[in-house]
């Protein structure tokens, strides 16, 4: 069995910071990046908010830079999925089918993935009208008209942000009654640019190179209509991406990981020796910075730990 001293899962910011920090530590992380590498910023077609990048940078792009960075250091990577762990505080193993890895500290950054709405031209028109992020892409839509979908919190907030550019906001919502708190609701609905659509769904998406418009479905009479804007923000929750960690790692209800087990260890999990950072164990703030910053302080914490624990048999590898 192959021994490491660190084991990264996950190759989104929060992943591939952790593996600068720890590879500039000299500790040659290993990092599972996953069939799919590179996190949400590999459907983003331009980022804006990164600092450095006064013109912004397109995702896949950022992403293929940091991922360079971290190999530059001596960060290994495994282009595959983890499909099993064993976290105790006495055994880290992780498995792609039937090879096995073990790590004296494994380091969690597998993020999270935004609920869709199961449409066709989601996938396709992702970064071309249709977002799951008002925060990451509200900029774009400065004087355009646009929908949110959703019915919570998540989406009221979402809509209200919306205002500060686009000249527009359609919420629509499949029901008259709202999972968001009163506040949130009153507040939106006193904002002149918000107008709500009740008791509809969304169809279809219009458009074949960008969103200009949706359908709508009445989910009463179940009439038909269209509506022309110019992007779409679905806001109806995440889901952390942690079923392979279920049954071993303390998390919420909402299945999100839970850190700050130790004070002088704040992205420590329920185990030590394994820690989380990124969108697998951030439900607030989600943004690609905020998921470096804590895979920074993943690593940190990791070297602190070996350090700690077992200073004279950090493995060499060469």
């Amino acid at each position: 069995m192959e021994q490491h001293n660190i084991i990264i899962i996950g190759s989104g910011p929060a992943g591939l910071t952790a593996a600068i920090y720890s590879s500039r530590a000299s500790l040659k992380p290993l990092v599972f990046e996953g069939y799919q590498a590179g996190g949400q910023l590999m459907i983003t077609s331009e980022v804006e908010n990164w600092p450095g990048f006064k013109n912004g940078i397109p995702g896949p792009e950022l992403m293929g830079d940091c991922r360079a960075q971290a190999e530059r250091f001596g960060t290994d990577f495994i282009s595959a999925d983890a499909t099993r762990v064993e976290l105790t505080p006495d055994r880290k193993i992780v498995w792609n089918d039937d090879q096995a890895y073990e790590a004296k500290v494994v380091v969690i950054a597998t993020g999270a993935t935004a609920n869709l709405l199961g449409l066709e031209k989601e996938s396709m028109l992702m970064g071309r009208g249709v977002s799951a992020c008002a925060t990451c892409d509200g900029f774009f839509f400065k004087d355009k008209v646009v929908c949110v979908v959703g019915g919570g919190d998540s989406a009221m907030e979402e809509a209200t942000f919306l205002t500060r550019f686009a000249s527009k906001v359609y919420l629509i919502h499949r029901r008259e009654k709202f999972r968001a708190s009163r506040i949130m609701v009153d507040r939106a609905m006193k904002n002149k640019k918000i107008e709500f659509i009740l008791n509809k769904v969304v169809d279809d998406i219009l458009g074949q190179e960008r969103v200009t418009g949706v359908r709508l479905r009445d989910t009463e009479t179940q009439k038909i209509s269209e509506l022309t804007l110019d992007g779409m923000f679905v806001a109806i929750g995440h889901t952390p991406n942690t079923v392979l960690f279920k049954g071993q790692i303390e998390m919420d209800k909402k299945g999100y990981i839970i850190t700050q087990k130790k004070k002088s260890l704040m992205t420590q999990t329920s185990i030590p020796g394994v820690f989380a950072c990124g969108d697998v164990q951030d439900h607030r703030y989600r943004q690609a910075i905020t998921a470096a910053g804590s895979g920074c302080m993943a690593a940190m914490d990791a070297e602190y730990y070996l350090e700690e624990v077992n200073p004279e048999h950090v493995v060499s590898v060469k």
